[in-house]
């Protein structure tokens, strides 16, 4: 079930989003040939008077649609929107994004998110935004966040896991959305350790995670990620130049963002599903595997100062591996990485003596 507000849960308003949602999927499966009003009154089990009324407010909120009493109803023009119907007609993950809460402008869709999770809202429950006035990255550095140009959501989740596993699921989420733009972009994707997915070596994507835990037990996580999508280069801020770049920007062409969203959504729902049954190991190991990290001479920054050394890999709890000058590894619970040498080399390293580096 699609909803685009998070205040409106009468069963009437369910079932009229839930009808706009199968409406707007049957005009887009029609490729802009007619649909008849009997034909998708059958289909969706509505009157034609529902039909006329859901068309209206597709309408309402933008899409162009034509309509004849002989001939019925045409789509003539799909929005670039994140609207709950646009999101729901490219919705393909069994349980993630069923309930959409949809603000035009949002001061972060983690904050909104994590309300929403105190309230009670169910695992899966998807927050995205047109724009953020405050959207965060990690440390607190904003997110920029320009209106109708990137992806800003946020998932609540209640996973089972103990807290200790928590750190892993930015690993996961980092694995999904790297898998999720290979198949777009021509440049190499890579995942920089903790958050970071970078095509051509500028980041497009930053991931941000928070959760509140009991004792023994997560209460809910809240999953975060902001997306370049339609951003031309020349429109970042002078400090973001030739580090952040978009989809728009590597492909040379705009890109729909629903759809972007939709493949994320099925992506880390096969993923989440698959730590339920074998643990992180497969997403750790397609993390190195879509990481170029391994061999390069690297400078992590943390609250407590700065280490210099090279990356030996990742650890199997999801911790940063780092050779120093006396050979040994260090284990880097959390920092910021600056590469100091471009290139890495083979796959991570076994057999070391371990120390760690807790910022």
């Amino acid at each position: 079930m699609v909803l685009d507000d998070a205040p409106r849960e009468g069963a009437s308003f369910i079932m009229a989003t839930n009808t706009r949602h199968h409406l707007l999927v049957s005009l887009k499966e029609a490729h802009g040939n007619w649909v008849s009003g009997e034909e998708l009154s059958r289909k969706l089990g509505v009157t034609r008077t529902a039909i006329w009324k859901q068309a209206c407010s597709l309408r309402n909120e933008g899409y162009v649609i034509d309509s004849s009493t002989r001939k019925g109803y045409m789509l003539r023009e799909a929005l670039d929107r994140l609207l709950p119907a646009e999101i729901g007609a490219s919705l393909r993950s069994k349980r993630l994004g069923h309930r959409i809460v949809f603000e035009k402008e949002v001061d972060s869709t983690n904050r909104l998110a994590r309300d929403l999770a105190i309230s009670g809202a169910v695992e899966g429950t998807l927050v995205v935004a047109e724009t953020q006035t405050g959207g965060r990255g990690r440390k607190g550095r904003k997110w920029f966040s320009p209106p109708g140009e990137g992806i800003y959501l946020s998932l609540v989740l209640r996973p089972r896991f103990q807290p200790a596993e928590a750190p892993k699921m930015t690993l996961l989420a980092g694995v999904a959305l790297a898998e999720t733009l290979i198949p777009v972009v021509p440049s190499r994707v890579t995942i920089k350790w903790p958050n970071d997915v970078l095509t051509g070596g500028q980041k497009i994507a930053g991931i941000l995670i928070e959760i509140s835990t009991q004792i023994d037990a997560i209460d809910y996580m809240v999953v975060g990620v902001g997306l370049n999508v339609n951003t031309q280069p020349e429109s970042f801020p002078d400090e973001l130049r030739g580090r952040a770049t978009s989809l728009a920007a590597q492909t040379g062409r705009p890109v729909r963002r629903a759809e972007i969203l939709g493949n994320f959504l099925e992506r880390f729902e096969q993923y989440y599903d698959l730590i339920a049954g074998e643990g992180f190991a497969p997403v750790i190991r397609r993390w190195r595997d879509l990481s170029d990290m391994a061999g390069r001479r690297v400078r992590v920054h943390s609250f407590s100062g700065s280490l210099e050394g090279t990356i030996a890999g990742i650890d199997d709890d999801g911790t940063l591996l780092l050779t120093g000058a006396d050979g040994d590894i260090e284990r880097v619970i959390a920092g910021d990485v600056e590469y100091i040498q471009a290139s890495g080399v083979g796959p991570q390293e076994s057999g070391y003596k371990r120390k760690d580096f807790v910022p």
